[in-house]
Protein backbone atom coordinates (compact mmCIF):
# COMPACT_ATOMS: atom_id res chain seq x y z
CA UNK A 1 0.00 0.00 0.00
CA UNK A 2 0.83 3.10 -0.78
CA UNK A 3 -0.29 6.67 -0.20
CA UNK A 4 -2.16 8.29 -3.20
CA UNK A 5 -0.71 10.93 -5.02
CA UNK A 6 -1.88 14.33 -4.49
CA UNK A 7 -3.87 13.17 -1.32
CA UNK A 8 -2.86 14.55 2.14
CA UNK A 9 -1.25 12.15 5.16
CA UNK A 10 -0.52 12.27 8.15
CA UNK A 11 3.19 11.37 9.52
CA UNK A 12 4.27 10.20 12.42
CA UNK A 13 7.34 9.57 14.10
CA UNK A 14 7.66 6.49 16.79
CA UNK A 15 10.82 5.63 19.31
CA UNK A 16 12.01 2.35 19.45
CA UNK A 17 9.66 1.32 22.61
CA UNK A 18 6.72 2.20 20.24
CA UNK A 19 5.84 5.43 21.91
CA UNK A 20 4.56 8.29 19.44
CA UNK A 21 7.51 10.67 19.55
CA UNK A 22 6.17 13.61 16.66
CA UNK A 23 3.31 13.81 14.40
CA UNK A 24 2.34 15.99 11.00
CA UNK A 25 -0.92 17.04 10.64
CA UNK A 26 -0.34 16.81 6.98
CA UNK A 27 1.72 16.01 3.89
CA UNK A 28 1.27 16.57 0.48
CA UNK A 29 1.87 13.31 -1.74
CA UNK A 30 4.10 14.41 -4.52
CA UNK A 31 5.59 10.73 -5.13
CA UNK A 32 4.72 7.62 -4.09
CA UNK A 33 5.84 3.79 -5.04
CA UNK A 34 6.65 0.75 -3.00
CA UNK A 35 10.13 2.06 -2.71
CA UNK A 36 9.31 6.09 -1.38
CA UNK A 37 7.26 8.81 -0.78
CA UNK A 38 7.73 12.50 -1.31
CA UNK A 39 6.00 14.65 0.99
CA UNK A 40 5.53 18.23 0.98
CA UNK A 41 4.94 20.26 4.21
CA UNK A 42 4.14 23.85 4.01
CA UNK A 43 2.42 25.86 7.21
CA UNK A 44 2.02 22.85 8.93
CA UNK A 45 1.07 22.05 12.78
CA UNK A 46 3.66 19.26 14.27
CA UNK A 47 2.33 17.87 17.54
CA UNK A 48 5.28 16.97 20.05
CA UNK A 49 5.39 14.23 22.25
CA UNK A 50 5.26 16.34 25.26
CA UNK A 51 2.10 18.08 23.94
CA UNK A 52 3.55 21.12 22.02
CA UNK A 53 2.44 22.20 19.00
CA UNK A 54 4.61 24.76 16.24
CA UNK A 55 4.04 25.60 12.78
CA UNK A 56 6.13 25.18 10.36
CA UNK A 57 7.56 27.96 8.68
CA UNK A 58 9.08 27.62 4.98
CA UNK A 59 8.52 24.43 2.61
CA UNK A 60 9.94 21.03 3.31
CA UNK A 61 9.62 18.36 0.94
CA UNK A 62 10.20 14.95 3.03
CA UNK A 63 11.64 11.78 1.72
CA UNK A 64 10.80 8.73 2.98
CA UNK A 65 12.30 5.23 2.03
CA UNK A 66 11.26 1.86 2.42
CA UNK A 67 14.48 0.78 1.99
CA UNK A 68 16.88 2.92 3.40
CA UNK A 69 17.25 3.31 7.52
CA UNK A 70 16.91 7.52 7.12
CA UNK A 71 14.86 10.04 5.84
CA UNK A 72 15.92 13.45 4.22
CA UNK A 73 13.72 16.76 4.62
CA UNK A 74 14.83 19.38 2.59
CA UNK A 75 13.85 22.84 3.57
CA UNK A 76 13.14 25.28 1.09
CA UNK A 77 14.66 28.75 2.71
CA UNK A 78 15.68 32.50 0.76
CA UNK A 79 19.17 31.46 1.17
CA UNK A 80 19.00 27.86 -0.16
CA UNK A 81 18.20 24.36 0.60
CA UNK A 82 18.84 23.25 3.82
CA UNK A 83 18.44 18.89 4.86
CA UNK A 84 17.64 17.67 8.04
CA UNK A 85 18.42 13.95 7.83
CA UNK A 86 17.36 11.57 10.32
CA UNK A 87 18.59 8.47 11.34
CA UNK A 88 15.50 6.02 11.13
CA UNK A 89 13.88 2.97 10.32
CA UNK A 90 12.42 2.16 7.09
CA UNK A 91 9.14 4.05 5.83
CA UNK A 92 5.63 2.27 5.97
CA UNK A 93 1.99 3.88 4.77
CA UNK A 94 -0.32 2.32 6.21
CA UNK A 95 -3.44 3.55 5.01
CA UNK A 96 -3.40 6.41 7.96
CA UNK A 97 0.07 7.98 7.88
CA UNK A 98 3.54 7.29 6.59
CA UNK A 99 5.16 5.85 10.10
CA UNK A 100 8.67 5.28 10.92
CA UNK A 101 10.99 5.16 14.31
CA UNK A 102 13.34 7.92 14.87
CA UNK A 103 16.65 6.88 15.68
CA UNK A 104 17.72 9.74 17.48
CA UNK A 105 20.97 10.85 15.55
CA UNK A 106 19.77 13.47 12.74
CA UNK A 107 22.83 15.30 10.55
CA UNK A 108 21.78 18.75 9.54
CA UNK A 109 23.50 20.02 6.29
CA UNK A 110 23.25 23.51 5.29
CA UNK A 111 23.25 25.86 2.07
CA UNK A 112 26.53 26.23 1.93
CA UNK A 113 27.27 22.01 2.50
CA UNK A 114 28.72 22.14 6.40
CA UNK A 115 27.51 19.23 8.05
CA UNK A 116 26.81 18.58 11.53
CA UNK A 117 25.86 16.17 13.47
CA UNK A 118 23.12 16.21 16.21
CA UNK A 119 21.40 14.67 18.95
CA UNK A 120 24.49 12.30 19.56
CA UNK A 121 24.48 12.01 23.49
CA UNK A 122 20.32 10.91 23.19
CA UNK A 123 21.39 8.29 21.19
CA UNK A 124 23.40 6.76 23.77
CA UNK A 125 20.94 7.42 26.03
CA UNK A 126 18.09 5.49 24.17
CA UNK A 127 20.05 2.89 23.31
CA UNK A 128 20.58 1.96 26.93
CA UNK A 129 17.05 2.61 27.84
CA UNK A 130 15.13 1.25 25.17
CA UNK A 131 18.03 -1.74 24.58
CA UNK A 132 18.49 -1.14 21.10
CA UNK A 133 19.79 -4.25 19.72
CA UNK A 134 23.61 -4.51 18.32
CA UNK A 135 22.19 -5.26 14.90
CA UNK A 136 20.15 -2.01 15.24
CA UNK A 137 23.39 -0.20 16.04
CA UNK A 138 25.51 -1.36 13.38
CA UNK A 139 22.47 -0.53 10.83
CA UNK A 140 22.53 3.04 11.78
CA UNK A 141 26.03 3.34 11.94
CA UNK A 142 26.43 1.72 8.20
CA UNK A 143 23.43 3.85 6.88
CA UNK A 144 25.19 6.80 8.55
CA UNK A 145 28.31 6.20 5.85
CA UNK A 146 25.75 5.43 3.20
CA UNK A 147 23.78 8.85 4.18
CA UNK A 148 27.16 10.75 3.67
CA UNK A 149 27.90 9.17 0.65
CA UNK A 150 25.03 10.10 -1.29
CA UNK A 151 25.91 14.06 -0.38
CA UNK A 152 28.96 13.57 -1.14
CA UNK A 153 27.87 12.34 -4.71
CA UNK A 154 24.64 14.24 -4.58
CA UNK A 155 22.70 11.60 -5.21
CA UNK A 156 18.81 12.06 -5.07
CA UNK A 157 17.52 14.17 -2.78
CA UNK A 158 20.82 15.69 -2.08
CA UNK A 159 20.83 17.39 -5.57
CA UNK A 160 19.00 20.70 -6.02
CA UNK A 161 17.35 19.88 -9.55
CA UNK A 162 15.88 16.89 -7.87
CA UNK A 163 14.53 18.65 -5.07
CA UNK A 164 13.43 21.82 -6.89
CA UNK A 165 11.73 19.47 -9.75
CA UNK A 166 9.59 18.30 -6.08
CA UNK A 167 8.54 21.71 -5.15
CA UNK A 168 7.93 22.50 -8.54
CA UNK A 169 4.90 20.06 -8.56
CA UNK A 170 3.50 20.84 -5.36
CA UNK A 171 3.35 24.68 -6.85
CA UNK A 172 1.71 23.76 -9.81
CA UNK A 173 -0.63 21.35 -7.68
CA UNK A 174 -1.65 24.81 -5.39
CA UNK A 175 -2.58 26.32 -8.61
CA UNK A 176 -4.46 23.33 -10.17
CA UNK A 177 -7.27 22.97 -6.89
Amino acid sequence: MVPEKNSSVYIQSFKHDGTLYRTWDQGFVIESDENHYVLVTNKTWVIEKDGRKWFTREPAIGYFYSNRWYNVIAMIRNDGIYYYCNLASPALYDGEAVKYIDYDLDYKIFSDNTIILLDQEEYQRHSQLMNYPQEIDQIIKNEMQKLLEDFENQKEPFNREYVEKHFQQYLEQLTNQ
